[in-house]
């Protein structure tokens, strides 16, 4: 009896874990877009931001909203990791959660920190929060259906062992590829100012639309029980490194405005 009980606890557990949909790119992948950022940064917006994180990077604070889960005072900020909406709509007229999402998280994180009057310690901890929702706002997702939970429940096998799309694309490719966050991002694409320019082009919204063209492609990559392995790498694993890419140019474009 004892020996049940705790096997439908664990399974619970596990359960718990496989469907969350508050999964994020892997602490290597946030790790990689911050540190991106900060070779985007202009001098000012550098010394501002060393000045407010002590001298912590980007890339060392990326991970901190992932970190404060464990502690219920920040239970409200969990609806910020992420957007539900469906494939065929836009974030204008996608139904919102009442909670908050990845959109009015970050909006709410660029306003503390534009506001003169916001302490410095609201500063630093929102500063922390911003540097990890761009991160999440460029996987694809996070800008899922509600009713698989950002792919957290379409079960596939990623090189024959259990998994799901979406942890496929949080952690599974970037774990097989096995390199370090400063790895990914010295190897990051060498990109033309112009280019640059382009990937900084626009507001959060548009980001999301950006992004969510690419979730209807992710969508169309993988069904429930494929099993997935050096061929979806292959294929997708450079649009990961891209997106990772467009996640610190992006950031760093909002802290450039911000610290300016």
């Amino acid at each position: 009896m004892i020996t049940r009980f705790l096997f439908v606890i664990c399974l619970s557990f596990l359960s718990s874990t496989i469907f969350s949909n508050n999964d994020i790119w892997g602490p290597t992948g946030h790790r990689a877009t911050g540190k991106i950022a900060e070779k985007h940064l202009t001098k000012r917006a550098k010394k501002k931001i060393d000045k407010l994180l002590k001298g912590e990077s980007l890339a060392f604070v990326s991970t901190y909203a992932d970190e404060i889960k464990s502690d219920r005072k920040y239970s409200k900020y969990y609806p910020w990791h992420y957007v539900n909406m469906p494939l065929d709509t836009d974030y204008e007229h996608a139904e919102k959660n009442p909670k908050g999402d990845l959109v009015t998280g970050i909006n709410h994180c660029i306003k503390v920190l534009k506001d003169e009057n916001s302490t410095e310690e609201d500063k630093r901890f929102f500063l922390k929060m911003l540097v990890h929702l761009v991160g999440d706002l460029h996987q694809p997702l996070h800008i899922g259906r509600k009713e698989d939970k950002g792919g957290n429940t379409i079960q596939v096998q990623w090189h024959r062992k259990g998994s799901n799309l979406h942890r496929v694309w949080d952690e599974n490719m970037l774990h097989k590829w096995d390199m370090s966050y400063i790895e990914l991002a010295e190897n990051a694409q060498d990109l033309s100012k112009a280019q640059i320019k382009e990937i900084e082009k626009g507001d959060v919204l548009d980001w999301v639309k950006d992004t969510h063209q690419l979730t209807k492609k992710v969508y169309s990559s993988a069904k429930t029980g494929d099993k997935l392995s050096y061929r979806y790498s292959y294929l997708y694993f450079p649009v990961v490194r891209q997106q990772l890419q467009k996640g610190g140019i992006r950031l760093a474009k909002l802290l450039n405005e911000i610290f300016c």
